[in-house]
């Protein structure tokens, strides 16, 4: 599977997880778990969410339309469809 591929594939996932459980992602496997790390919160703009956590990591381009870009930090992602958190998936 592309490294694309996988990306969307990961975002329909996160997308349909469980409402009273997190989506985590640990060594490139989708798993459903309680967790208490902190990560910004759905509707929130992409200013909001860098004045909180600070720079990200890594940014990574918009793909597809409506554009959703992702930004990683050192224990979680964020993604954004246009400038608007979608979902924040722990990462580890």
């Amino acid at each position: 599977m592309s490294p694309r591929a996988g990306s969307w594939l990961l975002a329909g996932l996160l997308l349909s997880g469980a409402a009273a459980a997190e989506t985590i992602v640990v060594d490139g496997q989708v798993a459903v778990r309680q967790t208490n790390v902190e990560r910004p919160t759905r509707g929130s703009t992409m200013a909001a969410v860098e004045q909180r956590f600070g720079a990200p990591d890594s940014r990574h381009a918009a793909v597809g339309q409506p554009p959703i870009t992702r930004w990683d930090y050192a224990h979680f992602s964020v993604f954004f469809e246009n400038d608007r958190v979608i979902h924040a998936v722990v990462t580890g």
